[in-house]
C-alpha cells in the first residue's frame, strides 16, 4: 500500500512545506488509514459532503452529495460507500472514475465545526442489489441509481479555524419546540392569572 503521507502530499507539496517552514510538522506523523470509532460516529450524523474526482488529464471536479444522516456508510475497516441518487445527468464524476479512480471526500459539519478530509480511490458499482439495500434508506425520497465504493488510503481532521457554526432545520427543531412549549405554558399561566379574582388588599 502507498505510504499515506505520499497520498496526501506530493513531492511538490513537500517541497513547498520545506520552503515555507512547515515540513517538520508532518514528518514521522502516524497518519490514519483505517476507520476509527470516532470517524464512524461522526459519519453517522453527516448528511452532506463534497466528492472530488479528476479526469485522466487532471481536470478536477467537485460534486455535492447529500442524503439522510449517515448515508455515507462504513462497509469495512477502510471502505466507505454511498448511494448515487439521480441528479442532473451530467455524469462527470462517473466519467472521471472510469479513467482515474483517485478521489477525495471533504466533509464540513457546520454544527460541530468539524472538517474531515479523506483521500482514496473510488469505483462505481451497478447492479449489486445486496449492497444497495445496505446503502439506501427506504424512507428517503430519492431514486438511487448505483453505488460508489470508496477505499480509504488516508484521512485527517483540520482545525475549526474560520468555520462559522450553522445549524440545519433538524438540529434546531428540538430547541424551537422547547421554546414553543415554554411560550404555551406562559400564555396559559397569564390567562389563568387574568381570570383569577383580585387579591385581597
Amino acid at each position: 500500500m502507498t505510504d499515506p503521507e505520499d497520498v496526501m502530499f506530493s513531492a511538490a507539496v513537500k517541497a513547498e512545506q520545506a520552503r515555507l517552514g512547515s515540513r517538520t510538522l508532518f514528518e514521522d506523523r502516524a497518519w490514519k488509514t483505517e476507520i476509527t470509532d470516532d470517524l464512524r460516529q461522526f459519519l453517522s450524523v453527516v448528511d452532506t459532503f463534497f466528492f472530488a474526482t479528476a479526469s485522466a488529464d487532471g481536470r478536477p471536479y467537485i460534486q455535492h452529495r447529500g442524503g439522510p444522516p449517515g448515508f455515507l456508510k462504513t462497509i469495512g475497516s477502510n471502505t466507505l460507500a454511498f448511494a448515487d441518487f439521480a441528479g442532473n445527468r451530467q455524469y462527470i464524476s462517473l466519467g472521471h472514475l472510469k479513467e482515474n479512480d483517485r478521489a477525495h471526500i471533504f466533509i464540513l459539519h457546520f454544527a460541530t465545526k468539524q472538517r474531515v478530509k479523506l483521500w482514496g480511490r473510488a469505483r462505481v458499482v451497478e447492479g449489486e442489489l445486496e449492497l444497495m439495500e445496505r446503502l439506501v434508506e427506504p424512507r428517503y425520497r430519492a431514486r438511487p441509481e448505483r453505488a460508489i465504493v470508496f477505499t480509504l488510503e488516508a484521512w485527517d481532521v483540520n482545525c475549526q479555524q474560520h468555520i462559522v457554526a450553522r445549524y440545519s432545520e433538524a438540529e434546531v427543531a428540538p430547541a424551537v419546540d422547547q421554546l414553543a412549549q415554554r411560550i404555551r405554558d406562559l400564555e396559559e399561566e397569564i390567562a389563568r392569572l387574568k381570570g383569577a379574582p383580585p387579591a385581597a388588599g
